[in-house]
């Protein structure tokens, strides 16, 4: 089932670029660009809620509703 994770992002001095979440706690992701970073935190994501579901600490997400506003990142 997919769920619906808050993600930031933030550009790095060193231009990198870094993902973490207020949903998910220890999800930190770091990458040369944004795609390469949110591709990370998906994994880490991933496993992190293998990790917990393992536990039996389930984290509870919002489901993917109708419809919903997503950023598009469009390079120039």
């Amino acid at each position: 089932m997919e769920r619906i994770i808050r993600v930031h992002i933030e550009k790095l001095p060193e231009n990198l670029y870094l993902a973490t979440s207020e949903d998910i706690q220890g999800l930190v992701a770091q990458g040369r660009t944004v795609t390469e970073t949110l591709e990370i935190a998906r994994d880490v994501c991933r496993k992190l809620l293998e990790a917990r579901a393992e536990n039996n600490d389930a984290i509870r997400l919002e489901p993917i509703a109708e419809s919903f506003d997503y950023p598009l990142i469009v390079a120039s």
